[in-house]
């Protein structure tokens, strides 16, 4: 910013420094315009971009909105991909491959290459793959197809660790009896990979000039999925990264409702999905997963949009007045968890915040809806879906806890003393005590919780009573003990 713009016609021009409200950056707009190029690429960085679209008007160039945290060389790399692969796509092999037709073009690059092809992503999703008749296959191959995911194999992950590492590609040899050597190449825009080029090199081996083949085949398969992506999900993708940006509260309710397309003042609600446990396997399901979130939400309302943040996948749904909205998200998401439950075997919880009246409350619903997930992650009641109206009692405790109530220390304290007593007489007066207050004094309901005779609850009762000075026909006792054994249970 601040330096004359260059000559470029039809070049896409990097506001590198700007931002859509600053006096410079409409200046570039209009700067860009006389020297007619394409389009002018800013970030918003949570500002409105409404004067920034005026003059990009008025000067007759597009204006794009790249995500605050893309870096602009991984953007430039982004875009250098997809003008390298153009040239390589009008090739007498490619030019007629309808875009995003990514059978046919696996059926391309095995002729062109030598070898039957499957094209996954970089989870190990099988996309698409070659059936050219008279080229070899093998059983592994032919699981992947069946499957759609590579089979998972004692190597495999250093496998594809391997080629997304490699800058070409990669010759892969196996000693497994009729199993085929591979070659394989990671697709890439930038440096992100987008999928995974898989190659028999069997019997007959490729020919020469297979490796040069692959390489173009690369650029190629990038063309077409980052414009299979342009058609089909770039507002998605860009939906999605307004979302994020909302929920951490990085723009603007003004901004976030032009980007996401939703009225300030639409009441929305906020789905945070999680897998259960983080030993759930991970790979194919995780992938899925996101997809069937995606599907069941915008069945429900077509402006629905997800997006992940680290472990969690965060759906937002707008609601409408008079339907129960909230009966009907809660049925979305009992239904959801059964349908990811029943298709990939990955165990979900689903915590539910909202409706916010206005988007400026989403982030308060995402403090609230991760609230919600941390209670079902505690499972006492193994709940799949909640509301905070369900878990508000689980939330509370956990609040305390992390205050760090769970750690108070006081002098002549009984609690401490009973858990003191257990660990140098490996007794177990402490979860006794804590399945009877659990079951409100009821002695039969806490002995078959922690399996033991009634009248062996009741005497454990009686002498911890005696033991540590504790009165539990005192109400304020009862509390304090109960409360202060379930922080630290919740703390453990």
């Amino acid at each position: 910013m601040g330096e004359p713009v260059p000559d470029q016609p039809d070049g896409i021009l990097l506001a590198v420094g700007g931002s859509p409200a600053r006096a410079d950056t409409l200046d570039v707009l209009r700067q860009a315009g006389t020297r007619h190029y394409q389009a002018v690429v800013v970030k918003a960085r949570g500002e409105d971009f409404q004067a920034a679209a005026y003059e990009a008007n008025a000067a007759g160039v597009c204006l794009l909105v790249t995500p605050d945290d893309m870096t602009w060389r991984q953007l430039d790399a982004l875009i250098t991909a997809s003008v390298a692969g153009i040239t390589a796509a009008r090739t007498t092999a490619y030019a007629q491959i309808s875009t995003g037709d990514l059978f046919a073009l696996a059926n391309a690059i095995a002729c062109r290459v030598g070898g039957a092809t499957t094209v996954e992503d970089p989870r190990g999703r099988v996309l698409a793959y070659s059936n050219l008749p008279h080229q070899r296959t093998d059983e592994v191959r032919r699981q992947s197809i069946l499957q759609r995911q590579s089979p998972r194999r004692p190597a495999g992950a250093a496998a594809y660790e391997r080629v997304c590492r490699a800058q070409g590609p990669v010759m892969l040899r196996s000693e497994e009896p009729g199993r085929c050597h591979r070659r394989a190449i990671a697709v890439r825009a930038g440096q992100n990979v987008l999928a995974l080029l898989w190659v028999l090199d069997g019997e007959p081996a490729l020919p020469e000039g297979a490796e040069a083949a692959l390489e173009e085949a690369a650029r190629i398969t990038a063309l077409h999925l980052l414009r299979s992506r342009d058609r089909g999900s770039a507002g998605q993708w860009n939906r999605a990264s307004a979302l994020a940006a909302l929920l951490e509260g990085r723009v603007s309710e003004r901004v976030a409702a032009e980007q996401l397309g939703i009225d300030s003042d639409t009441p929305t609600t906020l789905l945070a999905v999680a897998r259960t446990t983080e030993d759930t396997p991970a790979g194919l399901g995780e992938g899925r997963v996101i997809d069937l979130v995606r599907r069941y939400c915008e069945a429900l309302h077509p402006r629905a949009i997800c997006t992940e943040a680290g472990e969690v996948v965060y759906a937002l749904v707008p609601v409408t007045d008079g339907d129960r909205p909230g009966r009907r998200v809660m049925k979305l998401a009992e239904d959801l968890a059964q349908a990811v439950q029943r298709n990939t075997s990955v165990p979900l919880h689903i915590g539910i915040a909202g409706p916010a009246a206005y988007l400026r409350d989403v982030p308060s619903c995402r403090h609230t809806a991760d609230r919600v997930l941390s209670a079902l992650a505690d499972g006492t009641d193994r709940l799949e879906v909640a509301t905070i109206e369900h878990v508000h009692s689980r939330v509370v405790l956990l609040e305390l806890v992390a205050l760090g109530a769970a750690a108070i220390d006081l002098p002549a304290d009984p609690v401490q003393q009973l858990i003191a007593y257990d660990l140098r007489h490996a007794t177990t007066y402490t979860e006794t005590l804590l399945a009877y207050l659990d079951a409100f004094g009821e002695a039969s309901r806490a002995a078959a919780a922690i399996c033991v005779h009634e009248n062996t609850l009741r005497y454990r009762i009686r002498r911890l009573q005696e033991l540590f000075a504790l009165d539990l026909s005192d109400a304020d006792t009862r509390l304090v003990t109960w409360l202060r054994l379930r922080l630290r249970h919740l703390d453990a």
